[in-house]
């Protein structure tokens, strides 16, 4: 009785951290959360915690509030037919290193299969949380290449016909991905030389994150976290401290939930380490000679 007691509680604090982690990686505040799955806050804390055993119907509100499924929730998300089951035999026990170099080999294998007359591109997208620099520095690098400069954000309310804010509130975030997926899409096909500075949480969208990693390439801007969240404050932008004293701690956790995507990017750059002109120069010699202008 005693080891099931101990199986029950890791159980249970493995389903709070997966929880935890991908609410970190939507950049979903545990009290926003509350308020998008109906579930209490003090509810959700405790599950995070590993000391709340949340029903199921409570997990299904979980999951559909964050987007995800229940098998990504419970921690078991290729089950769904032979091939999964195989394939995740075969990759299970892989590292980090062999498992981007599968995911390249992969790539490569579906871009074989496209169509010989796809025209090169040589785009860069600039990836990272809100204060890293994208924009700024992403006009500044179009500047330098003679590129066309795009803010994807302005993309996607040009093709909703509405604010972001206005998506998310009226429509939801399942709406919100498919209009930036539909913009990075049109981006990529319109512009074969662009900079694109991408909205924070594209990682957190498989089908937009591969797509951008299979036709761009990728910079992380990072920052420190309070370089991020001064540089918001200045911009005007304050909604990361409206009604959240934890605002700080936030970040830090959306920032270690998305760090491994981000990490995905062929280059970084912390932006952080010294002024925005040095910052550009160093940029604009990373791009110049990944691309070989």
């Amino acid at each position: 009785m005693t080891d099931l007691i101990i199986q029950d509680n890791i159980a249970l604090k493995a389903l709070g951290e997966r929880v935890s982690s991908i609410r970190s990686r939507r950049g979903m505040t545990r009290k926003a959360l509350a308020q998008s799955s109906g579930v209490s806050e003090r509810h959700l804390a405790n599950l995070e915690y590993g000391k709340g055993n949340a029903s199921f119907l409570v997990l299904t509100q979980i999951a559909e509030a964050m987007q995800c499924t229940m098998a990504e929730i419970i921690g078991d998300p290729t089950t769904s037919s032979s091939e999964w089951l195989l394939l995740r035999d075969l990759l299970l026990n892989q590292d980090e290193s062999s498992l981007k170099r599968i995911r390249l080999l992969i790539l490569n294998q579906f871009s074989q299969n496209e169509t010989t007359t796809k025209s090169f591109n040589s785009s860069v997208a600039l990836i990272g949380l809100r204060g890293a620099g994208k924009s700024t520095l992403g006009y500044m690098l179009a500047e330098d290449l003679g590129f066309q400069f795009v803010e994807l954000s302005r993309e996607i309310e040009k093709f909703a016909g509405c604010s972001i804010a206005e998506i998310q509130g009226l429509y939801g975030v399942n709406a919100y991905r498919k209009y930036e997926r539909r913009a990075l899409e049109e981006t990529i096909q319109i512009y074969p030389e662009a900079v694109i500075a991408t909205p924070g949480g594209i990682v957190s969208d498989p089908a937009s994150f591969n797509l951008l990693l299979n036709h761009c390439t990728t910079i992380w801007l990072q920052a420190s976290p309070e370089d991020h969240m001064e540089r918001v404050r200045k911009q005007g932008d304050l909604r990361p401290m409206a009604d959240n004293k934890e605002a700080m701690e936030d970040l830090k956790k959306i920032l270690v939930g998305r760090a491994s995507f981000y990490s995905q990017a062929q280059f970084q750059l912390n932006t952080s380490q010294q002024p925005l002109e040095e910052s550009c120069q160093l940029l604009i010699k990373i791009v110049r000679g990944a691309l070989n202008l």
